[in-house]
């Protein structure tokens, strides 16, 4: 049985934990692939230029079947993993979770930074706000500009939205559909004459 929705966090969060003079900055973003999280990194990087360690769980996929984690430097299992039990608790996807911390001279040992990446991931997460989005399937379409007041109704019809548009010669637009939608889509677009399925 398909999935047709899945949960994800609705906008960025911030959080701040400390413990004996580490600082521990969480950051969750809604992201939609790897280079969208490597991106937030870059950023990350730049606005903690003196920060000691940068490490991160993402989620990516209706299933959440895409999953990367990174310790950056603590030990093994430390850090990315307690930040990935966060998301995967949650049952989240297409999430990225980012915990910046500044060493501040005591060593926490592997419990204590199990406890602080966890902790300032759950709380980053919290900040979040979930939200129940559909999986949609994407369908790009060319078709005459005569067709397009037919095509617009259809794209309403399945619930569906218009990812990108080019316009040329011919109408060529990127559809993205509720999965649910998706047989039906296919079907009514084939039964629509002058328009191309690509």
């Amino acid at each position: 049985m398909a999935n047709f929705t899945f949960l994800t966090i609705e906008k960025e969060g911030l959080s701040d934990y400390r413990d004996r003079g580490s600082k521990f900055f969480g950051y969750a973003y809604p992201v939609l692939s790897s280079e969208d999280a490597r991106h937030k990194l870059r950023q990350l990087k730049k606005l903690h230029p003196k920060a000691s360690h940068f490490c991160f769980a993402w989620r990516f996929g209706a299933g959440g079947e895409t999953v990367r984690v990174s310790d950056d430097g603590e030990p093994s299992g430390s850090a990315g993993k307690p930040i990935e039990g966060q998301i995967q608790s949650r049952n989240l996807t297409n999430v990225l979770v980012v915990v910046v911390r500044y060493f501040g001279g005591s060593l926490l040992g592997v419990p204590g930074l199990i406890q602080a990446y966890r902790t300032a991931a759950s709380e980053a997460l919290q900040q979040s706000g979930i939200v129940e989005k559909k999986v949609e399937y994407e369908l790009s379409i060319e078709f005459d500009y005569t067709k397009m007041n037919d095509v617009m109704i259809l794209v309403r019809q399945v619930d569906g939205s218009i990812g990108s548009q080019e316009m040329g010669l011919f109408c060529r637009y990127r559809l993205l559909i509720p999965l649910e939608h998706k047989e039906r889509a296919i079907k009514l677009l084939a039964d629509l004459h002058g328009v191309t399925i690509l």
